[in-house]
């Protein structure tokens, strides 16, 4: 009754506007604070949240989705992109990646790369495994990284493929991004236009779309972005998570990401937190596709390594933020062949 009566009138203004009223969608409790001089902005409340409305009338989600993507169109345009010739790219695109369940998805996020216009780019995927899995079938313009693992039970460490991807980065922007998320093509360039504004760390997400297995599936089977199912989750206020941009130089000044963080979560809200320290565009207009996979090992887990990297988070977060830039600063992060601090492997 409450969406009925307080929401589906907002939706539908939002919607049938042609002015991107849609960016201004909220749930009724929360408030956004509005770029003055572009139609971005800034979600003024802690961690992520879901839209509601769409959860009780599934057309919303479906609608919201379609008329993102009307304005910021996300292209699969095949495998190809001319390499940079002569002048080095403004733009890294940096992904971590592991397994061959996720090769699909890592494909179909590569192609929304290479149809990005307007600008020049490079793209480096850091493969971390025991050994190589996916360099044969990347695409040619895609530059392939391996970091063999120290132990074949070590779980996923994000922040040391980020931290490796940026040493080898020829882009004055990084895009540290992940395997599973379609972006419209427009995303490259409106990150270089804020940074040549000046701004150090750029955050333009809006809404992050989580779609189905089933829909997954279809987009992958005919390697054809198909909108006809509404999203199971409409995401906001992913500040470092999922894509995160910045200025290479910056990346170094504040540490880059802290390779303490091994197993799933806490590393980007850790890194996001230092990343306040710079120059912060943090106004978002940007629609995502995030690809449905299989939950990562780790995540919820009470004893695993979610909760292990959680307790992380929490006492890397009570010491001050200059201090942990100080400390990671000092570190030897970005080796391709070893953590910094080690992983000890645990029985």
């Amino acid at each position: 009754m409450g969406v009925l009566f307080f929401d589906l009138w907002r939706y539908f203004r939002g919607l049938i506007k042609k002015n991107h009223s849609w960016i201004f969608l909220c749930n009724r409790y929360e408030r956004l604070l509005v770029e003055p001089d572009c139609i971005g902005v800034h979600c003024d409340w802690q961690w992520t949240s879901d839209l509601h409305a769409p959860k009780v009338f599934p057309f919303l989600g479906l609608c919201l989705m379609k008329r993102a993507l009307e304005d910021y169109p996300i292209i699969l345009s095949g495998d190809d992109r001319r390499p940079c010739k002569g002048l080095p790219p403004d733009v890294t695109f940096i992904i971590g990646h592991r397994g061959i369940e996720r090769l699909p998805l890592l494909l179909l996020t590569l192609q929304t790369i290479a149809a990005q216009i307007d600008v020049r780019l490079e793209c480096i995927v850091v493969e971390q495994s025991v050994r190589q899995e996916i360099s044969e079938v990347l695409p040619s313009w895609v530059r392939y990284v391996h970091t063999p693992l120290s132990h074949s039970a070590m779980p996923y460490c994000r922040s040391w493929a980020f931290n490796v991807g940026a040493r080898l980065a020829r882009g004055h922007l990084l895009v540290l991004h992940d395997n599973d998320l379609l972006i419209p093509q427009r995303y490259a360039i409106e990150h270089l236009l804020r940074q040549k504004d000046g701004y150090q760390a750029i955050n333009l997400k809006r809404f992050i779309f989580y779609i189905s297995e089933a829909h997954t599936n279809r987009i992958v089977s005919g390697v054809r972005l198909v909108l006809d199912e509404a999203p199971i989750a409409i995401m906001q206020n992913s500040e470092g998570g999922g894509s995160c941009v910045i200025q290479r130089d910056a990346f170094f000044a504040i540490g880059g990401f802290d390779e303490a963080f091994v197993g799933w979560g806490g590393e980007d809200n850790e890194f996001w937190d230092r990343a306040q320290t710079l120059k912060v565009y943090p106004y978002g207009y940007f629609p995502i596709i995030h690809l449905w996979h299989a939950t990562q090992a780790g995540k919820g887990e009470v004893n695993g390594m979610g909760r292990q990297t959680a307790e992380l988070f929490e006492r890397r977060m009570a010491i001050p933020c200059e201090q942990r830039i100080k400390e990671l600063g000092k570190r030897d992060f970005g080796d391709p062949n070893k953590l910094d601090p080690p992983y000890v492997f645990k029985n």
